[in-house]
């Protein structure tokens, strides 16, 4: 005969552990019973995430071959990776409100929006970053393969992630920029056109021509081969410097920092050689250095000036060198006069007697 007791009637002893196994097992037996209840809704909620999960990967290879045409892998990646996370976060939002149904979708969407914005607060850094990628992808200021220059770092862009860009400086550094910089600062991208221009400043001697030396300039870079001949070699007076006349020469290479670097050592070179063989002084830096003791009587007077002062309205003054040997010129032929009157007087007395 089995005795049935019923658990209500059960009373809890103070300062005494209750050992009723059989509430226990009665616990997980309505575990079991509600989980085989479940189980149909479980099977049919993991069938709807397995079909969100798969139509998110359809979706993602759908946009990463319609990017991959029209050359634009990075947006693929980055969009069709978002895309793919959506649907199957509402996959899961789906198969939630199937296993539960007392769950309203509204009330899961109101909590994530909650959510989301003490998530936003807490990265924000990272989203600010994403969305900037996102948006330099979809606007593309510059590609994969080209040289930029931002924030003192210039190199050719490798990739460009959800959260960075990554660039490779031209000393072999990799440099890793948050797309937010990218995209709130100015970026220089050097290869955004094919062609770009350089130039150079040559000085020429004050004697020499400056219609020839443009010439032989503008013959001599054009005949390199690495210059562009649409737009043409530009040569043209620019300064009158304390010791030289500068020209500038201008020329067009491909845009690559290789080719503009290699092509303006040629330049350099050629123009050296070319001024050399045409005769044509490349100048040195010529100082001239004017002493004065500021010791004499007429120091300062611009009537009786010496050299380095400014040449007078009228007239013109001679250097102190040269002044001075008239003065001694003219003092002794004075001299000269006196001797020779008094020998006169001389002889003429001698001649009374």
């Amino acid at each position: 005969m089995l005795l049935q007791t019923d658990s209500s009637s059960i009373k809890d002893l103070p300062q005494q552990i209750d050992t009723n196994f059989g509430m226990a097992i009665e616990r997980v037996d309505n575990w079991i019973d509600g989980f085989i209840r479940l189980l149909p809704n479980l099977v049919v909620a993991i069938v709807v995430i397995a079909i969100f999960y798969g139509l998110g990967y359809l979706a993602r290879k759908i946009i990463r071959q319609r990017t991959s045409r029209k050359q634009r892998d990075n947006l693929g990646d980055v969009l069709g990776g978002f895309v793919r996370w959506i649907i199957i976060i509402l996959g899961f939002l789906l198969g939630a409100t199937i296993v539960i149904p007392s769950l309203k979708p509204g009330d899961l969407i109101a909590g994530l929006g909650i959510s989301s914005v003490a998530i936003g607060f807490a990265f924000k850094d990272i989203l600010q970053n994403w969305l900037a990628g996102l948006l330099i992808l979809f606007r593309q200021p510059f590609e994969n393969g080209d040289q930029i220059e931002i924030n003192d770092y210039e190199g050719t862009v490798e990739r460009i992630e959800t959260r960075a860009t990554i660039i490779k400086t031209y000393d072999g550094q990799r440099v890793v920029i948050p797309n937010s910089d990218i995209y709130t600062n100015s970026v220089l991208v050097k290869t955004a056109h094919e062609k770009r221009r350089s130039e150079y400043d040559v000085g020429i001697g004050y004697g020499d021509g400056i219609e020839e030396a443009c010439e032989v300039i503008r013959k001599t870079v054009d005949a390199i081969p690495e210059v562009e001949t649409d737009p043409g070699v530009e040569a043209f007076p620019w300064d009158l410097a304390a010791s030289w006349v500068s020209i500038r020469v201008r020329w067009w290479t491909h845009s690559r920092r290789a080719d503009v670097v290699h092509t303006r050592a040629k330049v350099i070179k050629a123009i050296k050689d070319a001024l050399d063989e045409a005769r044509i002084d490349m100048p040195y830096n010529t100082e001239v250095h004017l002493f004065h003791d500021q010791t004499e009587a007429t120091e300062g007077n611009r009537s009786k000036q010496r050299e380095g002062w400014p040449a007078p309205k009228e007239g013109s003054t001679q250097p102190r060198w040269k002044a001075q040997l008239k003065a001694r010129k003219e003092d002794n032929e004075s001299r000269s006069d006196v001797s020779n009157a008094a020998d006169q007087e001389k002889a003429s007395k001698n001649e009374r007697r």
